[in-house]
C-alpha cells in the first residue's frame, strides 16, 4: 500500500520512539484501562462499523465514517481516538482542528484512497478545467482539498441532482459507485478509475448460490459493489442504510454484502434475525478489510496511553478540504436532509 506523504511522515516520527513495538502487559484489563484513559484525558473513542467487536463495545460512537467525525466536533473532547482508517481520521480534524486526533494503527490506511494519489489526480483533473469535481468522502485531506463538492454514498445521488445538467462532473474515486450513480442519475461523468479491495471482489455467482440455499433472504449491498452484485441486491444503501433497512424490514435473513464487521450491530439491533455474509470470489471463507482490521484493542490503549500516533494536516489543506465538506452539507441541509 501506497502511503500519502502524511502518512509516511507519521511512520517516522512514530518509528523514531519505537511506538510500534512497545508491548502490552498480558494482565492488563484493556476496557478498563482504557476508560481510566478516556476519563483521564476527557478523550472520546470513535469506531467505524467495520471495526472487531471488542472495539465497538469500548466506543462512544459508533458509524460511518462522516457521522462520527461530525459527532465528535459537537463534543468537548480534548482527543479524538477513532479506530477507523486513515482518511476517516484526517476528516475528524478537518472537522475539529482545535482537537488532537490519534489513530490506533497509522498504517490502517484505504485501498481506495490510497488509489487517487493527489499528484496523479492533479494532473487529471487539468484534462477536464470545466468539470465540476464531486469526490466520495473516502478519500485522503489532499484530494478533498482539490474538490469541489463531497459526497457520501447515503447522498451521493443528491449531490450529483444539484449539479445542473449541463455542467460535466468527475466523479471519484470509486468507479463502482461512480457507474451506480450514472445509472441512478443518468447523468454521464467521467469516473477516476478506483475501487474498495472489499467491495469489489464479491462474487455474484457465489451469492446466486447462497441465495439458492436460502430462498428466504434478502440480499442487501453496499454501492462500492460491482454491478453484477448490485443488480441482484433487493436493496442498496450506505452501511447505516443497509443497518436501518435490516431493523424496519420484515424479512428474517439477509445476505450482505460490505465488509461483514457491520453483522455485529446488525445482530445486535434484530438478536431474533439471521445475518449472512456475503462470499468473495476468492478462497478467503470472509471479506475483512485489512486495513480495518489492523487497528486492536490493544493498539487503542497505547495511541490513547501516548495520544500517538496523531493525525497532522497543513492548514491550507484543511480549509480547503472544510470547504468541499461543508458544499455538501449546505445542498443536504436545503434538501432537508
Amino acid at each position: 500500500m501506497a502511503l500519502s506523504e502524511t502518512a509516511e511522515g507519521l511512520v517516522s516520527q512514530i518509528a523514531s520512539i519505537g511506538y510500534l513495538d512497545l508491548p502490552v502487559n498480558p494482565t492488563l484489563d484493556l476496557f478498563a484501562e482504557i476508560d481510566r484513559l478516556k476519563k483521564e484525558k476527557n478523550a472520546i473513542i470513535l469506531a467505524h462499523y467495520y471495526q472487531e467487536p471488542d472495539i465497538q463495545d469500548v466506543a462512544d460512537y459508533i458509524g460511518d465514517s462522516l457521522g462520527l467525525s461530525q459527532q465528535a466536533a459537537k463534543t468537548n473532547a480534548d482527543l479524538i481516538a477513532f479506530a477507523g482508517v486513515h482518511f476517516m481520521a484526517e476528516t475528524a480534524k478537518i472537522l475539529s482542528p482545535n482537537k488532537k486526533v490519534v489513530l490506533p494503527d497509522v498504517l490502517a490506511g484505504c485501498s481506495l484512497a490510497e488509489s487517487c494519489p493527489p499528484d496523479r489526480f492533479a494532473e487529471f483533473r487539468k484534462k477536464y478545467p470545466d468539470h465540476v469535481v464531486i469526490m466520495y468522502i473516502n478519500c485522503s485531506a489532499e484530494i478533498k482539498a482539490m474538490s469541489d463538492i463531497i459526497c457520501t454514498s447515503s447522498n451521493a445521488q443528491l449531490i450529483i441532482e444539484s449539479v445542473p445538467k449541463d455542467q460535466p462532473i468527475i466523479f471519484g474515486p470509486d468507479r463502482n459507485l461512480g457507474r451506480y450513480l450514472m445509472r441512478k442519475t443518468g447523468r454521464d461523468m467521467v469516473l477516476w478509475d478506483g475501487v474498495c479491495i472489499v467491495h469489489d471482489i464479491f462474487s455474484a455467482e457465489k451469492i446466486i448460490r447462497l441465495k439458492e440455499r436460502h430462498p428466504e433472504a434478502k440480499v442487501i449491498a453496499h454501492p462500492e459493489c460491482v454491478d453484477a452484485v448490485l443488480d441482484l441486491a433487493d436493496y442498496v444503501a450506505s452501511t447505516t442504510g443497509l443497518l436501518k433497512f435490516t431493523q424496519k424490514d420484515d424479512a428474517t435473513t439477509y445476505i450482505v454484502a460490505t465488509e461483514p464487521g457491520i453483522l455485529y450491530q446488525m445482530q445486535q439491533a434484530s438478536p431474533h434475525k439471521t445475518f449472512i455474509a456475503a462470499p468473495p470470489d476468492n478462497s478467503c471463507a470472509c471479506n475483512e478489510c485489512p486495513f480495518m482490521k489492523r487497528n486492536t484493542l490493544e493498539k487503542l490503549y497505547l495511541c490513547l496511553k501516548y495520544e500517538q500516533p496523531e493525525i497532522m494536516l497543513a492548514e491550507e489543506v484543511r480549509i480547503r478540504a472544510k470547504k468541499a465538506i461543508d458544499r455538501m452539507l449546505e445542498i443536504s441541509a436545503a434538501a432537508g436532509l
